[in-house]
C-alpha cells in the first residue's frame, strides 16, 4: 500500500547531472531552474524538509576546463569537481534567494558513514538545518575522496542520506521518465526488486556523467529495504516533484517500500562499507534468517581483517559475491580464523547486531 500524501514532509530530490543539460549536450539551466524553484517553493510555503543530494560538480567543471569528455584520471576529476563545485552551489543560490530560501553546502565522504560518531554527527547537523527552513545541498567530496570518484554514484548517496535522515520519501529526478520493460513501455510500479527488474537497466552512454538506471536501481532497492519509498522520475517534465509528491504511483516509477529499519539498523545495513567477509554454511545461515545469533562452530571461512566491533557481510560458499546479511562482530578476524568451524563459548555476532539483507 503506498504512503499517504500527508506522510510526504521530509524529502530526499536526488537531481542528476542531465538536468544541467538540453538534449544536444550544451549547458542549459532551465530544467535545473525549474526543479530548484519547485523546492524552494515547497519549503517556502508548504513547510516541506526538502534535502537535495546534487550531481553537477564535475560536468559543470569540465567546460570551464576546456574538456569534452569525462576524465579518466583522479587528478583530472578532482580539479573539475573543485572548479564545478562552486558553479552548481551558485547555480542554487541564485533560484534559492528569489523564492527566499537559502541553501547550505554539506559535502560527504564514505568516512562520514563509516565513522558512527561522525554520522550521527550528520544526521544531527542535517536535522538542525531542516528546522531552520535551511535546504542542504549535498554532494559527494570529490575532490578528496578517491572512492567516491571511483564510483561515482550520488544515486546511492541519496538513498543512503534519505536513511540517514529518515525521510518520508526519495525522489531520484533524471532525464528519463522511469523504468522501462521490454516493450520500452513505462513501468508504474515495482513492488520488489528482483534479477529481472535488474536486468531492465542499462548503463549510461553520457558523456558527462557515470552510472544510468542500474545504479538508480540500486538506490531504490537501499531505499526501499530501510522502508523508504522511492521514485524515478524525468525532471525535465514541468512540475514533476509537485506530481510525484501528490500523485506518486502515476508519475515516474515508483518502489514499493518494506517494513522499516530502525536507525541503527539501517546504519548497519547501508550506512558504512563492510570490513570483511564471514562465509557461514547453510545451517548457520538458516539460523540467522530465524533471528539466531552467528556462532563460530557455523563459519566456515575469513575474508580481510578486521577488529571486534567492525561491520562484515555475511556470505555462503555458494554465493560468495552477494551478502545475505550484515552485522556488527564480537571478535576479531585472526581470532575467527582459530576457531572457525569449532565450538566457542562466545558468539560471533549477536542477533541483535545483525540486519537480514535478502
Amino acid at each position: 500500500m503506498k504512503p499517504s500524501v500527508k506522510e510526504y514532509k521530509r524529502i530526499v530530490v536526488k537531481i542528476g547531472s542531465s538536468l544541467f543539460y538540453a538534449p544536444d549536450n550544451s549547458l542549459d539551466f532551465s530544467a535545473f531552474n525549474e526543479v530548484a524553484g519547485q523546492i524552494a517553493r515547497l519549503v517556502k510555503a508548504e513547510g516541506k524538509e526538502i534535502v537535495v543530494v546534487s550531481s553537477g560538480a564535475i560536468a559543470l567543471g569540465m567546460p570551464l576546463l576546456g574538456l569534452k569528455e569525462r576524465p579518466r584520471e583522479l587528478h583530472d576529476l578532482q580539479a573539475a569537481a573543485a572548479i564545478g563545485q562552486n558553479e552548481v552551489i551558485n547555480a542554487y543560490r541564485s533560484v534559492f534567494r528569489q523564492i527566499g530560501c537559502h541553501g547550505a553546502q554539506v559535502l560527504l565522504t564514505w568516512d562520514d558513514f563509516n565513522d558512527r560518531k561522525r554520522y550521527l554527527n550528520a544526521k544531527n547537523t542535517l536535522l538542525a538545518l531542516l528546522r531552520y527552513a535551511t535546504i542542504p545541498i549535498i554532494n559527494e567530496n570529490d575532490t578528496v575522496s578517491t572512492d567516491e570518484i571511483k564510483f561515482g554514484d550520488n544515486d546511492q548517496l541519496s538513498a543512503r542520506v534519505a536513511g540517514l535522515i529518515s525521510a518520508d520519501i526519495l525522489i531520484i529526478l533524471s532525464d528519463v521518465d522511469g523504468l522501462l520493460d521490454g516493450n520500452k513501455a513505462l513501468i508504474r510500479m515495482v513492488d520488489k526488486i528482483t534479477p529481472v527488474i535488474k536486468a531492465l537497466a542499462c548503463p549510461t552512454r553520457k558523456k558527462t556523467c557515470v552510472g544510468g538506471m542500474i545504479t538508480k536501481i540500486e538506490a531504490a532497492k537501499i531505499a526501499v529495504d530501510s522502508g523508504i519509498p522511492c521514485i524515478i522520475a524525468n525532471g525535465h517534465k514541468k512540475d514533476i516533484i509537485l506530481s510525484v509528491i501528490n500523485e506518486p504511483d502515476k508519475h515516474g516509477t515508483m518502489f514499493i517500500p518494506k517494513k522499516g529499519l530502525a536507525a541503527r539498523e539501517r546504519w548497519i545495513a547501508f550506512g558504512t562499507k563492510p570490513k570483511g567477509k564471514i562465509i557461514v554454511d547453510e545451517g548457520a545461515k538458516e539460523a540467522l534468517l530465524n533471528n539466531k545469533s552467528l556462532l563460530s562452530v557455523g563459519v566456515t571461512g575469513v575474508a580481510g581483517n578486521f577488529e571486534r566491533g567492525a561491520i562484515v557481510a555475511l556470505v555462503t560458499p555458494s554465493n560468495l559475491h552477494i551478502e545475505f546479511a550484515r552485522g556488527k562482530v564480537e571478535i576479531s578476524s585472526k581470532q575467527l580464523e582459530r576457531i572457525k568451524g569449532q565450538r566457542f563459548g562466545k558468539e560471533v555476532m549477536h542477533c541483535d547486531n545483525i540486519v537480514i539483507l535478502i
